[in-house]
């Protein structure tokens, strides 16, 4: 028989790369990516053009705003907290 190309050694490594939370970006970790992009675009619009598309789209102080800007946030929270997740693995 052939031996597997994989050798076993490796395997606890990677499991401890898994249970240490240094896998690859979750889904959650892309959505909180994309929202911080559209958030800080719209920042960008409104300090230079002062257009603020988020208003424009679904109405100025409008509760869809609010939503948006407050998930706009809770992803900026959420980044902060993987932001340090991942520093702390780094040493």
């Amino acid at each position: 028989m052939d031996a597997p190309t994989m050798e076993r050694r490796h395997l606890p490594e990677r499991r401890a790369a898994v249970r240490e939370g240094t896998t690859l970006m979750t889904g959650l970790d892309f959505l909180a990516m994309a929202l911080l992009i559209v958030g800080g675009l719209n920042w960008a619009m409104v300090g230079l053009l002062d257009i603020d598309v988020v208003a424009t789209l679904f109405g100025p102080g409008s509760p869809a705003s609010r939503v948006v800007y407050v998930v706009i946030g809770l992803a900026a929270l959420y980044s902060i907290y993987t932001a340090i997740k991942l520093s702390r693995h780094q040493h």
